[in-house]
């Protein structure tokens, strides 16, 4: 008997060249036994529906492509993805945008679910990862963006004391707090906006979810927000993140990058595509083996 082509996955966005999903898939499909395969597919910045639809409709088991099943969504398309879907899941809709689709009934959506994995995939890197636990701390959110949006109701679910949303722009800081405003009284913390040079001091955990990293800039707050021994976590990782982590360093805190991040979020993506959960310790030790090899 021949067997059945594997299920197909992949990564969307634009570049994409750069993405290590297809790495941390094949990984973790490796560990559970799983048939599947995984790969990198860049969608024009006009046509990411599109690229979706035409990924899924490529499955031709005759020669030997197997169905379509999900697919990851990067920058910079996690706010086109909601309107894909029939099922969106509460956290999703609270960040108003998605970083997972699971096809369930085919091309046509019907039963697509959404999903955003990004800031669970953070928590668990900070409190599994790092050995940090969150609930009853001080924590500043450095950013308002899509990065922000996807973080900061899983943070909320962690019940620290208060959480600040410092932002350049205070308006779009003031908008994300009041859309998570009813999160943060469910779980009873304190949630406030503040622009980026009067967010306060001596906070417990700094997360960088700004462009500052990307774009090669300064940390954009003073180094008053790290109370000493503080975690500093810069969601980038790679040279990106490295003057961020210089900075905590050299101000007495301990820095990490966002690569735990995106191994946990790979895998909670693959959870909801498989079922099952992956142990992400392994893999993010061979992830950083891999990357260190190229540098």
């Amino acid at each position: 008997m021949t067997a059945s082509p594997p299920d197909r996955y992949a990564v969307l966005g634009h570049p994409v060249a750069h993405s290590q999903s297809p790495f941390i898939h094949a990984e973790f499909a490796r560990q559970t036994g799983e048939h599947l395969v995984y790969d990198r597919i860049e969608s024009p910045l006009d046509g990411f529906e599109a690229t979706v639809r035409a990924f899924i409709a490529s499955a031709d088991p005759a020669r030997g492509i197997g169905p379509a099943r999900g697919c990851n969504i990067t920058v910079p398309f996690k706010f086109q993805v909601l309107p894909l879907a029939r099922q969106v899941t509460p956290r999703a809709a609270l960040a108003q945008a998605a970083n997972v689709l699971r096809f369930d009934n085919g091309p046509d959506g019907d039963g697509w679910t959404a999903d955003n994995t990004d800031g669970v995939g953070l928590m668990r890197d900070i409190t599994h990862g790092a050995g940090v636990p969150l609930a009853g701390r001080r924590v500043l959110l450095i950013g308002a963006g899509g990065a922000a949006a996807g973080v900061l109701g899983p943070l909320l679910a962690e019940r620290p004391a208060e959480v600040v949303v410092a932002n350049r722009s205070r308006d779009k800081a003031d908008a994300l707090v009041a859309r998570h405003a009813a999160c943060a009284r469910d779980h009873s913390v304190q949630l406030r906006a503040s622009g980026l040079a009067d967010c306060g001091e001596g906070f417990d955990v700094v997360l960088n979810s700004s462009a500052s990293s990307l774009a090669g800039a300064g940390v954009p707050v003073s180094a008053a927000v790290l109370k000493p021994g503080a975690l500093a976590v810069d969601l980038m990782y790679g040279a990106a993140a490295q003057p961020f982590l210089d900075w905590a360093a050299a101000h007495g805190a301990t820095g990490r990058d966002g690569l735990g991040m995106l191994v946990e979020q790979a895998a909670f993506a693959f959870q909801l595509w498989r079922g099952v959960l992956p142990d992400t310790a392994p893999v993010l030790a061979a992830l950083r083996a891999r990357l260190a090899a190229k540098a």
